[in-house]
């Protein structure tokens, strides 16, 4: 019964119990982090605070240092079933490292089974028969399928090249035991990223490190992928968009217009930030350090997120943060068969009931017999994941 899930909403990992419940799960390690910020800004506090702050040289600096190392952002990106019984895993991500760890969402214990600042993990899945992990290895624009222990250790790379591969889930009884989406990375002749090319579902034999393509063509990009204890191949289809960029002479003319303009502003908060990190002044308005840093900080929110918006829309998300009805949930048979199962689909989960799933702001459970049940609703939900939780997992 899937009366109960996880779910990641805004960096932080929900979970929904048997009474309908929702509660936040916090990371302790994420938390530690967080304390250990907020030790180093209580003790640099006199930097950025009363009179102190007008005769320090850098105080500018120094305050912004404290209170960026004071909200450093913690984000849960990936969760899976875990290994053991009542256990999942989650991958954490910080500016500074990464890591893997397993929490049981009975009694509340965690455990740290990998951290590292030389890349970054994401996207786990694991593997109970063979105590083993897959996850997505980040470095840099280019993300790879790697393997290790159920412990952590031993981390080998599968798939290496120019590309965005994601999405590792095994398959049981098959010589290509693990599918996973890929794409090329489109790059112009500097040699700097200018888009990807259309997403393929595909299987490797973690053994030998052959591969083949299961599903993938020019218009559409395929993610997501899953597979039922049938061996049928689930994933989410949507149209392909080209990083091709058309040349507009209106916006050439506009842009060759406002260049003078452009470039005076740029000069101008060139010394602007020289007079802010000297003197703690700014060039166009008054008062102390704490309120300057306030106002750019929130100027760098507001604009992150304007940028947030607009890079969604594009990949078909809109302002309540759900995604189009061109991304449908498929199934590929064993047979070859393709069928559309639901439109506008972000995340989804296969269980017992039937099909977990999120458009980014609702989760619902789509019977067997195609009856929709709606469960929970919240903002900017990234992933779903249904596990039998018979017991509550501490706070």
């Amino acid at each position: 019964m899937v009366s109960s899930f996880f779910y990641i909403a805004q960096g932080k990992i929900h979970l929904r119990d048997p009474n309908g419940a929702t509660k936040v799960i916090d990371s302790k390690f994420g938390q530690s982090l967080s304390d250990r910020a907020n030790q180093i800004r209580q003790r640099n506090a006199w930097k950025t605070q009363g009179t102190g702050a007008k005769f320090m040289s850098g105080g500018m600096l120094w305050g912004a240092e404290a209170e960026e190392q004071a909200q450093i952002p913690v984000v849960i990106n990936a969760i899976t079933r875990g290994i053991g019984d009542s256990e999942i895993l989650y991958s954490l991500a910080t500016n500074e490292i990464g890591g893997v760890f397993s929490l049981n969402y009975v009694n509340g214990d965690e455990q740290r089974l990998l951290h590292t600042s030389d890349f970054r993990i994401s996207q786990l899945c694991a593997n109970a028969t063979e105590n083993k992990i897959a996850c997505v290895m980040r470095n840099g624009p280019n993300s790879h399928i790697a393997t290790m222990r159920g412990d952590g250790g031993e981390v080998t790379e599968l798939t290496q090249g120019d590309s965005l591969d994601s999405g590792p889930v095994w398959r049981s009884g098959h010589d290509f035991d693990l599918v996973f989406q890929s794409a090329g990375i489109a790059r112009n002749a500097g040699g700097f990223v200018v888009g990807k090319s259309p997403s393929q579902v595909m299987a490797i034999n973690t053994t030998t490190g052959e591969s083949e393509i299961l599903l993938g063509d020019d218009k559409h990009d395929y993610f997501h992928p899953n597979v039922d204890s049938a061996g049928d191949i689930y994933c989410i289809r949507k149209p392909y968009v080209s990083p091709q960029v058309t040349f507009s002479p209106i916006r050439a003319a506009l842009d060759l217009i406002l260049l003078p303009f452009r470039l005076l502003f740029a000069v101008f908060q060139f010394f602007n930030f020289f007079a802010m990190r000297y003197s703690g002044k700014t060039l166009v308005s008054s008062g102390d350090i704490r309120q300057k840093q306030g106002d750019l900080r929130h100027m760098m929110i507001m604009d992150n997120l304007m940028q947030a918006t607009h890079s969604a829309r594009d990949f078909g998300i809109n302002d309540q943060w759900k995604v189009s009805k061109d991304w449908t949930l498929i199934r590929k048979t064993r047979d070859g068969h393709v069928e559309e199962l639901e439109r506008g689909v972000l995340s989804y989960d296969l269980c017992e009931d039937g099909l977990l799933l999120c458009d980014g702001s609702r989760i619902s459970l789509r019977h067997p017999d195609g009856t929709r049940q709606e469960l929970a609703k919240d903002q900017f939900i990234s992933q779903i994941l249904a596990v039998p939780v018979t017991t509550a997992a501490k706070p």
